[in-house]
């Protein structure tokens, strides 16, 4: 059964990276990957959380903060701050970016230092998650690279890239928009790292288990849509000054 798009079932959507979108930040990146828009800020704080301070853990922490503009989806979602606190969903995901992008960097050569990646959905058509990681790590190797001393080691190790995948149909398909998502059989968010490593799996079967052999099939799939996404990052870090 073809897709809702007219992509084939290993296509990604198209992406594209927009390097230094905002004036103000170290770095910042608006990736629009089909009709999801995610704009992240990477800034530099000269502290670290007081946890660290604590524990006496040296160097610096990758920290992130996630939202989703009120008009990003087909109904307005109110704004978390006038309800004074954030949703678990929001929670969740930016514990999930701020995880995937400390495997992208050496924290102990960051100094007392913390970089604050800021993720904001501007339009939300399935993949917001993967979209926010993708972006902030693009986001983070330009602020490294801006920020490293003359000689020093830059504490930015590898790109990190995520894909969703899943069953649609009984089909299994690549990077999912919302309609997909919300009719999925399987939905599987996949982080890996440049080097070909795994760094987060969220899969859930949401009307019937699956079996080992799809588990391999699905995972197949990203790892086939992260190489390409990889390739287009550092494509986007060649054009960034």
């Amino acid at each position: 059964m073809p897709r809702i798009d007219g992509r084939r079932p290993d296509e990604l959507r198209p992406i594209t990276f927009t390097p230094d979108f905002l004036t103000h930040p170290t770095a910042s990146v608006l990736i629009d990957c089909g009709k999801t828009k995610v704009l992240t800020a990477a800034t530099f704080v000269n502290n670290v959380p007081g946890w660290m301070k604590t524990q006496q853990r040296p160097g610096g922490w990758i920290t992130c903060e996630y939202g989703m503009l009120p008009a990003a989806t087909g109904e307005r979602t109110k704004r978390e701050a006038v309800s004074g606190k954030q949703g678990g969903r929001t929670v969740e995901i930016q514990r999930l970016i701020g995880r995937s992008l400390r495997m992208g960097a050496d924290l102990t050569q960051m100094g007392e230092r913390t970089l604050f990646l800021d993720c904001d959905v501007i339009n939300a058509d399935g993949g917001t998650r993967c979209a926010s990681i993708t972006a902030a790590s693009l986001a983070s190797a330009l602020a490294f690279r801006r920020s490293a001393a003359a000689g020093a080691p830059s504490p930015f190790r590898e790109l990190v890239a995520a894909i969703s995948v899943g069953i649609v149909d009984g089909a299994t398909v690549l990077d999912l928009c919302y309609e997909e998502d919300s009719n999925a059989e399987v939905d599987m968010n996949v982080v890996m790292s440049e080097s070909g490593k795994i760094i987060e799996i969220q899969g859930t079967a949401e009307k019937a288990p699956f079996d080992r052999n799809r588990l391999n099939e699905l995972l197949n799939f990203a790892e086939f849509g992260i190489k390409r996404i990889f390739q287009m990052q550092r494509e986007a870090l060649l054009r960034a000054k």
